[in-house]
C-alpha cells in the first residue's frame, strides 16, 4: 500500500526555519518525481518544491524561491523540505505529493504556523 507520512510542522517565530519530513512506503520514492504543496488558510493548494526520480530539484512557486529546497535520502525512502527564513504567509498546511501510474498520493499534511 502506498503511503505517504509527513512530520516536522509546527510554531516557529519570523525568520526561523523547519525541515519537513516525508517517508513513503509500498514505493520506491526515488524512482518517482515528488512533490511539496501547501494550502494556506482560505486559499488554493499550491506546489512550491520537487524532485526528480533523477535528483533535479526545483521550486515552482517564486515566494519560496532562495528559501526553500528539498532532498532526499534514499536509503530512508524519505524526502525533506528544508524551510528558511519563515514569514506569517508561508503559514499553510504542507503535503506530500507523488503520481504513480496516473494516480495521485498525498500525505497527511502537517501544519506550519509562522508567527510571534
Amino acid at each position: 500500500q502506498v503511503q505517504l507520512v509527513e512530520s516536522g510542522g509546527g510554531l516557529v517565530q519570523p525568520g526561523g526555519s523547519l525541515r519537513l519530513s516525508c517517508a513513503a512506503s509500498g514505493f520506491t520514492a526515488s524512482s518517482y518525481k515528488m512533490n511539496w504543496y501547501r494550502q494556506p488558510p482560505g486559499k488554493e493548494r499550491e506546489l512550491v518544491a520537487y524532485i526528480t526520480s533523477g535528483g533535479s530539484i526545483g521550486n515552482y512557486a517564486d515566494s519560496v524561491k532562495g528559501r526553500f529546497a528539498m532532498s532526499r535520502d534514499s536509503a530512508k525512502n524519505t524526502v525533506y523540505l528544508q524551510m528558511n527564513s519563515l514569514q506569517p504567509e508561508d503559514t499553510a498546511v504542507y503535503y506530500c505529493h507523488t503520481i504513480i501510474r496516473f494516480m495521485n498520493y498525498w500525505g497527511q499534511g502537517t501544519q506550519v504556523t509562522v508567527s510571534s
